[in-house]
């Protein structure tokens, strides 16, 4: 793939390679794999970052007063609770958000796995004929 940024996996055809159906549903399974993985990485960042949120907020509540009213965001209204309920509520929703980032984690994981297995298979048939690498690898 000459020039340019090519986030897609491809296979460069050459008139000495054979591509049968099962390798052709291997290649499938790879880009469907990877394009799930994106999703899923895309989710993870966003995750993280209501993550970073919530404890930034619970950083900033050691610097209120203990008798003060503060506003939660609950669905669609602001509810006014007094310090010791806020930072009950923002440590239950910081333990629900790493439990959202750990299933994500894991089904990235999954994924990687199935996708590793899936480009052993393809390099052995075609070596470099064919890229299954990301322009961003982690």
């Amino acid at each position: 793939m000459a020039g340019g940024k090519n986030n897609q996996t491809g296979f460069q055809p050459d008139s000495d390679v054979h591509i049968t159906f099962e390798e052709q549903q291997k290649i499938n399974k790879f880009a469907r794999q990877n394009a799930k993985l994106e999703d899923f990485k895309e989710e993870l960042r966003v995750k993280q970052n209501e993550l970073q949120n919530l404890e930034d907020a619970s950083d900033e509540l050691t610097l209120m007063d203990d008798d003060v009213k503060i506003p939660y965001f609950i669905g669609e209204v602001f509810i006014y609770h007094d310090l010791e309920k806020t930072q009950s509520s923002l440590e239950d929703a910081k333990s629900k958000k790493k439990e959202e980032i750990s299933r994500l984690e894991s089904k990235c994981a999954d994924l990687k796995t199935i996708m590793t297995e899936l480009k052993t298979q393809l390099y052995a048939k075609f070596g470099t004929r064919i890229n299954l690498e990301s322009e961003e690898s982690d």
